[in-house]
């Protein structure tokens, strides 16, 4: 006998489409609106190809890690089905609709995106996923309703007081705490080699005696960036030698010595590496410092204006739930709904 979970899904992904007249089997009705099985098994296919589980139906039943993930998504899928079905019901309600020309306008853009020059690549692309071109905008349209009514029911009525913002500040200070930089140009002249790991001396000679001719002329008055971006022989000499800002962290403590003895301006003494000599200038160095409150102010607002928004966007789609009527037609998928809402912050009202 099939388990459960085998009648949970899954449509075999090569399986021929449904027949136009068998009825689909409803598993439940929100406001008469129905989310059917073959609903429920696309999202279920959609979120296990997410985690990169390959499945068919013949194997559903000894693959435990196959219905291991089935069991951990399905709750959440049901209850994201339940929430887009609400708002989208909501945008409706509103008036909200996708207009021709917001979709053209939208198909535009995705072209643009994807590199896609013509109409038939974009309908080979629909055909990859399964999708006629009506379905994809009924997705198009439930994602600009959902969007919608986020906006203009939730968002447009989020405001933050002065009081929460310093509160924030004060109970956040990590979040508003520059990093200690150091911003620096390099010349880097090669000491060439015949042979891997050998020194030859006169090379080296050569190669430290004109570092130390760039150095002076640098010293007299010349721009590093310009003499860096005429002789240097490393890659940043393609913008002046400019290295950084460089995180003072993930600078090596023997040299941080060097750079504390630094002002900015100063260029070091030829330094040996392994490819050469180098020379470098301080261009800049910041300290870490924690940003006052004025000028943090943006980022405060960011902050705390993503948090109410999750929680008063968690509290609207708990009134909408309240409000509507939803008829379970399998009661194990109501159990999991209802195991899966009542460890949510905004819980459903029982229905």
């Amino acid at each position: 006998m099939r388990t459960f979970l085998a009648l949970l899904v899954l449509a075999s992904v090569s399986a021929l489409p449904l027949r136009a007249d068998i009825i689909q089997q409803i598993l439940v009705k929100v406001n008469g609106e129905i989310i059917t099985k073959t609903d429920l098994e696309e999202r279920q296919i959609r979120a296990l190809r997410d985690r990169n589980l390959q499945f068919n139906e013949a194997n559903l039943e000894s693959d435990e890690t196959l219905k291991q993930a089935l069991m951990e998504v399905t709750p959440s899928i049901l209850a994201d089905a339940i929430d887009e079905m609400l708002l989208v019901q909501r945008g409706k309600e509103l008036g909200y609709r996708l207009t021709d020309e917001q979709f053209a306008q939208i198909l535009e853009n995705i072209k643009k995106e994807n590199r896609i020059e013509t109409d038939a690549q974009f309908q080979m692309a629909l055909d990859q996923e399964g999708l006629t071109m009506a379905a994809f905008r009924r997705q198009i349209e439930r994602q600009l309703l959902v969007s919608r009514v986020q906006q203009i029911e939730v968002m447009s009525k989020l405001t933050i007081s002065e009081e929460e913002a310093r509160k924030y500040y004060d109970a956040h200070p990590e979040d508003f705490r520059s990093e200690a930089t150091v911003t620096l140009r390099e010349i880097l002249i090669n000491v060439e080699s015949t042979q891997p790991g050998a020194v030859n001396v006169a090379a080296d000679e050569a190669a430290r005696e004109k570092v130390e001719a760039l150095r002076a002329r640098i010293l007299a008055g010349e721009d590093f960036a310009t003499i860096a971006a005429e002789f240097s022989d490393a890659a940043s000499k393609a913008n002046g030698g400019l290295i950084g800002p460089l995180n003072r962290d993930d600078v090596a403590p023997g040299f941080l010595k060097t750079l504390d003895g630094m002002t900015p301006g100063d260029v070091t003494e030829p330094i040996r590496t392994p490819r050469g000599y180098q020379i470098l200038k301080l261009e800049s160095a910041t300290k870490a410092e924690l940003q006052p409150f004025e000028r943090a102010r943006d980022l405060i607002a960011d902050k705390v204006f993503g948090e109410k928004q999750r929680v008063e966007f968690d509290n609207y789609l708990a009134k909408l739930r309240s409000q509507a009527l939803i008829e379970w037609k399998n009661q194990d998928l109501k159990k999991l709904y209802d195991q899966y809402m009542a460890k949510t912050p905004a819980a459903s009202s029982g229905h």
